[in-house]
């Protein structure tokens, strides 16, 4: 199939791409970077073509399974990547984006990609407006991951004393701190959303807003753990380092959840019941 042959592709350019940005570290290149930059969005583009033609194999929106939902994932990540770039200048962040964006493709090429039919329960015009969500609100939250990360090196080589190495990379504590918080109150709104949509779907296909089955659980605990974030940064002053790892510790539980359960098909969000 054609989206196939597009996803093995994309996989090649974010490799291409993240040797490139890993080059750019080494040599601190502009050039090097600007080329990182542009093979990246290369990646975007065809991973768009990847999505479009899966969209048009399939008959339906792309998001059924777990292969397709990660891909479509990666590329809102890198989508959200391009857009920071532009408002903030912020191309080093690709440095980042496309290791990770390169590992969750290379974690779906092992998932089973045949086209099936959808489930009974997922023939719903709610299966593209919740898991739209869900994944756009879990893309804010791998750049709040992802600006975490950033902001703990940079914090490393202040205390440190050693001005070098990624220092003169990476924007400042501020800023960082910023774009993690910028992030949060993006993603926060949205995984508030797909857990309502959610529970209007259930209760349409299994007659019960709530359940308490494994995937509704996770989410609710992934929920309060964030708006527990939310509110410590807001009301009691959690910047910087705690919110740089509490950020870091939602999206492991996070996606430790989505890959657990989807993987062994707990409950009634299993892809293939």
């Amino acid at each position: 199939m054609v989206s196939i042959i597009a996803f093995h592709i994309t996989a090649l350019l974010y490799f291409v791409a993240t040797l490139v940005y890993i080059a750019y570290l080494i040599s601190h290149r502009d050039k090097v970077l600007s080329l990182g930059r542009v093979i990246l969005i290369g990646g975007f583009c065809i991973h768009t073509i990847t999505i479009v033609t899966r969209w048009i194999e399939a008959g339906r929106t792309p998001t059924a399974n777990l292969y397709e939902s990660i891909t479509v994932l990666v590329w809102i990540i890198v989508g959200l990547y391009i857009l920071v770039d532009l408002r903030y200048k912020l191309s080093v962040l690709g440095s980042f984006v496309s290791p990770f964006a390169l590992l969750l493709l290379i974690t779906a090429s092992f998932m089973p990609m045949e086209l099936v039919p959808l489930a009974p329960s997922l023939e719903s015009y709610w299966l593209p407006i919740h898991v739209t969500l869900a994944l756009l609100g879990n893309a804010f939250f791998v750049l709040a991951f992802l600006f975490g990360i950033m902001y703990l090196i940079q914090e490393r080589h202040l205390k440190s004393h050693k001005i070098g190495g990624l220092y003169f990379l990476l924007p400042s504590l501020e800023i960082l701190d910023e774009l993690n918080y910028r992030s949060l109150t993006y993603g926060f709104p949205l995984l508030t959303l797909a857990m309502i949509t959610g529970a209007i779907w259930a209760e349409y296909v299994w007659g019960s807003y709530w359940s308490w089955e494994p995937r509704q659980t996770w989410s609710l605990i992934t929920w309060f753990l964030y708006a527990a974030l939310l509110h410590g940064r807001l009301n009691s002053g959690w910047r910087g380092r705690k919110a740089s790892i509490l950020s870091i510790v939602g999206l492991v539980v996070l996606l430790g959840s989505f890959f657990a359960i989807n993987l062994f098909s707990w409950g009634m969000h299993g892809f293939l019941k």
